[in-house]
């Protein structure tokens, strides 16, 4: 029950209807049928309801030195995690980035961001492949006040520091090449990652501890570079629409001629600007991906709507395995969700043909309710009794109409055929 569950759920993604109610409408408009034909609405409902994935009794007061703010979806951000890291080996060139969960209800560790397209919303900062988009690591943000002690990491490290050892812990030693926004960038981190064999490129805000200032200094007309190295560290200014700052520890200071787009001349760039903005879409790759296919309810709590959103995130991570694994297969995101949804409703039973979207004037014949393993002689309540306020349970159904509804033999079959507002 809790696949077909899943599966309805990723379905709503695809399917988009103003409520979770509308999809369960025998309108023959806006009618769709796989969602009675697998399960009522009152029961879907009542798992969306009942929806639990930690114990709330066992859960540290407020004032506990233990207390976590994500206790209640912990469990499931512990699996994935796991699940992510051990099914994939990322390519050389990662990038560390935020996404935005969009959550406009009350909660105290809420994020503004208005550069995101959702604005508002639950951070979770993700480690992806800067190539496919898969993602490797996550942490949701919990909060400024949130403590943040990864095993290994400095004291002196600051929290975007903290972040970004916490996300690549398990691949240090093995000669990744990060790439990070301003956010992240400082010359300490980068200092300390290369100790552990782990280059890393990216921009730099002006004002950041050890960056040079003669470099800050010096005034580049459009188009013109500068660059200054000390040892192992690269600083690069850039002049642009504005002035552009990079630290790495992966470049040398060589320059390559790119194409300017829109015009037919072609200009000189440092090689680490270009690298920059080619492996530093990994994450926004993922986000692009994802955002036609947003499941998102005004009324659900927030720890379902991460939950929703975890799932989403292993079925892309899922869809980039599986293409992994067939290089000659054409699938897209959308084709592949649908496969997945099939296998999860159909599992047991070859997929139903196609009914026909409006019962009346249509030619059905009434049969008897099949047995199923728990009972020998099934029954359901019948829809034309239930809409006159009676209650009275039948064994005989009408398999052609969408929900498959319970009918009386005889009189209650005919008027369900010929009455369109029953």
């Amino acid at each position: 029950m809790c696949q077909k569950f899943w599966a309805l759920t990723m379905l709503m993604g695809i399917i988009k209807k103003p409520s979770i109610r509308s999809y369960w409408s025998s309108s023959p408009i806006c009618s769709t049928p796989i969602y009675p034909q697998s399960m009522s609405r009152r029961r879907y409902e009542n798992i969306l309801r009942f929806m639990h994935f930690s114990d709330n009794s066992l859960c540290p007061p407020r004032e506990h030195p233990q207390f976590d703010r994500l206790y209640k979806i912990r469990p499931l951000i512990t699996h994935f995690a796991a699940r992510f890291a051990e099914a994939y080996t990322p390519g050389r060139n990662i990038c560390v980035d935020e996404s935005l969960m969009k959550y406009k209800g009350r909660l105290g560790f809420k994020q503004y961001i208005p550069s995101k397209r959702s604005r508002y919303g639950v951070k979770v900062y993700k480690l992806c492949d800067s190539e496919s988009g898969y993602t490797q690591a996550f942490r949701v943000y919990e909060g400024k006040d949130s403590s943040l002690d990864p095993p290994g990491c400095p004291e002196h490290m600051g929290t975007s520091g903290k972040i970004v050892w916490d996300l690549l812990f398990p691949l240090m030693n093995k000669g990744y090449h990060l790439y990070v926004d301003n956010f992240y960038t400082s010359v300490p981190l980068f200092k300390l990652l290369y100790c552990f064999d782990t280059a890393a490129c990216g921009t730099v805000r002006k004002n950041r501890v050890g960056f040079p200032a003669q470099l800050v200094r010096t005034r580049l007309k459009r188009g013109e570079t500068s660059a200054l190295r000390q040892e192992e560290l690269l600083a690069v200014k850039y002049r642009d629409k504005k002035d552009v700052y990079l630290l790495s520890t992966i470049h040398t200071e060589r320059s390559v001629e790119v194409s300017v787009r829109g015009r037919a001349e072609r200009i000189r760039k440092k090689v680490c600007i270009k690298d920059y903005n080619r492996h530093m879409g990994g994450v926004d790759l993922a986000d692009q991906l994802l955002q036609p296919y947003q499941i998102m309810r005004k009324s659900r709590a927030w720890y379902k709507k991460v939950a929703i959103y975890l799932m989403q995130i292993a079925t892309h991570n899922a869809f980039l395995l599986c293409k992994k694994a067939n290089p000659g297969v054409t699938l897209s995101f959308l084709q592949f969700q649908l496969q997945v949804i099939s296998g999860l409703l159909y599992q047991d039973a070859p997929a139903p043909r196609a009914v026909m979207g409006d019962r009346v004037g249509a030619t059905h014949f009434i049969y008897k309710i099949p047995p199923t393993e728990g009972k020998q002689k099934p029954q359901k309540s019948c829809r034309v009794c239930f809409k006159r306020g009676q209650r009275r349970d039948t064994i005989f159904y009408c398999p052609e109409c969408p929900g498959q509804p319970g009918l009386c033999l005889g009189d209650c079959f005919k008027l369900y055929h010929t009455v369109r507002d029953l």
